[in-house]
């Protein structure tokens, strides 16, 4: 990339490109969690930095705590929180200095207006979904969809002057992407978003980066979503043309040479006739090729009985955080199922207990004759992150040899070296790809998919919904999407937490992405 630019105050920026072109590569350079092989990045002021992959490091910290952490005053909550535990020791003189180093720091909390912050962080969370029972919870007895909010309010609430978020409306209901826009067009600071979110980029960027992965360029515009769309189709038109001037140019300068060539005297006019055409179709921008499109389908099921799952009486709970209990569900033959509700209400522990990755508190999950289960993680919970993609591939499947794995995984977009690259560094949209090329291999009879179309580009989703419309197995589904809803054309809907079944009927997809 040989583009030099900034990101200024209000000047807010969409980066577009096709699959694997390195749009989540260029966030983590500009944000130093990459390196850059060649020249430098230089921040100034705050950034706040919201992955596609959000993954909290402390499970026990609260909801709230998390958030407060991307302020200054987040060293203040550690030594409360410190002066908290020791205060519960038995030794008199460790609680006597624990307690007035607790006095202390609360004081130090007041002066640097610590209540006030708690007060916006609650309500900037409500905003999102997140009601204030969530935030004295666990980070790790929260949901996979509300931890991804907390990361997002945390980011938004940080003070940051530069914004970078990658895919932020992940995981959100209507009402939170409403507001989230609404945020972004009033925020008086500089963004970057990366958002397959039409709707997000139309209302607040007013400059497009396009990465193109061919020409190892990026194309910068100065417009709105709208206008650069326009715009776009022009350049390609116009490259198109001038490719095709080349190509004409080009040929006639070749068959001059090889006329010429047959000269002995003109051997050397000759060679420079032909350089001449190589450079002129080597200084010219070739036109857009075709975008790949990853080949998602899903396997040819197993044979099984009747009731592949059967789950009775099933709870679970998180320490004193109930998310379901009573829960009875029966996933028959080739049944197609859609699980709603709030986040947090339980369905991708539904899923997980489902697929025996978790024990219910009550109850039980059986299987039945020759039930054999493929589980799609919304966080990619099922890939090994310290494999290579291939491994990752060869882990499910053994059987294969690399040349059919290879040919797997081709399809899915990895091709050559890209084999090769450990899971960890693999954007959200390629572990996406390489979770379901997982699926493929494993003959399963009962899909259990978490959100499966997050991260995907437009092209990848319409392949998956696709994928999902023609399986012949069963198909249990948690999605905020409705285009999935539609696709899956389900049967019956379960409603968490209270478990309700009921069969399916076109007023509950209103429901689908208020949830």
């Amino acid at each position: 990339m040989t583009n030099r630019e900034e990101i200024e105050r209000r000047r807010t920026f969409a980066i577009i490109s096709h699959p694997d072109a390195g749009k989540t590569t260029l966030t983590r350079v500009i944000t130093g969690d990459m390196l850059p092989t060649a020249g430098k990045v230089r921040v100034s002021g705050k950034l706040g930095y919201l992955p596609q992959d959000t993954h909290a490091a402390d499970p026990e910290q609260t909801a709230l705590d998390r958030m407060m952490s991307a302020r200054d005053i987040a060293s203040i909550i550690k030594r409360i929180r410190k002066a908290e535990k020791e205060m519960t020791d038995p030794d008199p003189d460790v609680m006597t200095k624990a307690m007035n180093r607790y006095d202390k720091a609360m004081q130090d909390f007041e002066k640097a207006g610590g209540y006030a912050a708690q007060s916006e962080a609650t309500a900037m969370a409500a905003s999102l979904g997140l009601p204030q029972e969530v935030m004295g919870q666990q980070l790790g007895t929260l949901s996979g969809g509300q931890r991804r909010r907390i990361e997002l309010a945390r980011i938004l609430f940080s003070d940051a002057d530069t914004l970078i978020l990658d895919e932020p409306t992940n995981h959100l209901d209507a009402d939170s992407i409403e507001w989230l826009r609404g945020y972004l067009k009033k925020y008086e600071g500089g963004f970057l978003v990366i958002s397959h979110s039409t709707e997000l980029l139309d209302e607040v960027v007013n400059k497009v980066w396009h990465l193109d992965a061919q020409l190892g360029q990026i194309d910068m515009y100065s417009l709105g979503w709208k206008a650069y769309l326009h715009q776009r189709v022009v350049d390609e038109e116009r490259r198109r043309r001038e490719r095709e001037v080349a190509e004409k140019k080009a040929e006639r300068l070749m068959q001059q040479g090889i006329r010429l060539h047959a000269k002995a005297t003109k051997a050397v006019a000759a060679q420079n006739m032909m350089r001449r055409a190589e450079k002129l179709l080597e200084n010219t921008s070739e036109a857009q090729k075709k975008e790949k499109v990853a080949d998602i389908r899903f396997p040819e099921p197993a044979p099984c009985g009747r009731t592949p799952i059967m789950a009775k009486d099933i709870s679970k709970a998180y320490g004193s955080n109930i998310v379901f209990a009573g829960v009875n569900l029966a996933i028959d033959k080739g049944s197609r199922v859609v699980i709603l509700g709030y986040n947090g209400a339980g369905k991708t522990t539904t899923l997980r207990l489902l697929a025996h990755l978790e024990d219910p508190d009550t109850g039980s999950v059986e299987y039945g004759h020759g039930c054999k289960i493929g589980y799609f993680a919304q966080e990619h919970d099922t890939l090994d992150l310290d494999a290579t993609v291939l491994q990752n591939l060869i882990h499910v499947a053994p059987e294969l040899d690399d040349t059919q794995a290879r040919s797997i995984l081709g399809s899915f977009l990895f091709s050559g070296d890209d084999a090769l690259k450990p899971a960890r560094v693999l954007s959200g949209g390629e572990k996406t790809r390489l979770a379901l090329a997982t699926l493929v291999t494993s003959r399963a009879n009962v899909l259990l998919l978490d959100e499966p179309t997050n991260n995907l580009d437009p092209a990848s989703r319409d392949e998956i919904l696709k994928a999902i419309a023609k399986y012949e197995g069963a198909i249990v589904l948690v999605t905020h999407d409705e285009g999935a809803v539609e696709a899956l054309n389900p049967e019956r809907v379960l409603l968490m937490p209270d478990g309700d079944e009921d069969l399916w009927n076109d007023s509950y997809l209103d429901l689908v992405a208020e949830e």
